[in-house]
């Protein structure tokens, strides 16, 4: 050994050498986390909440509109669309006016059937 790999205690290897990246390969640490920026996380939740509020109370206004124009109008077409409307808007948040389109929506679906006999 030369001065130089005595000194450092560095191993020479004679003949093929064989490619050694760092870390070395006989330590198995992962570095990923201390070397990251640390991630504000409750920003976005806040932004992405408000979006759905705004969301599902717009979409049960909307179920809401359909399942009036149902009781009028077209209610084997737009009763079943206020339900569906009004159930979505009921998942996402806005339950009084997603639970008004589905009673009537409902409700305008089954008396076009009930009441569909009685006008031939």
């Amino acid at each position: 050994m030369d001065k130089k790999h005595r000194k450092h205690k560095m191993k020479v290897v004679e003949g093929k050498r064989n490619r050694v990246d760092f870390p070395r390969k006989d330590h198995r640490e992962e570095y990923a986390a201390e070397v990251a920026p640390p991630v504000d996380v409750s920003a976005r939740r806040v932004d992405e909440d408000k979006a759905d509020v705004s969301t599902g109370r717009t979409v049960g206004y909307v179920g809401l509109v359909l399942g009036i124009a149902s009781l009028f109008m077209w209610s084997v077409i737009l009763g079943p669309i206020a339900a569906v409307v009004g159930y979505y808007a009921y998942s996402k948040g806005s339950k009084t006016t997603g639970a008004w389109s589905i009673g009537l929506g409902i409700l305008a679906t089954l008396s076009y059937f009930i009441l569909i006999p009685f006008s031939r």
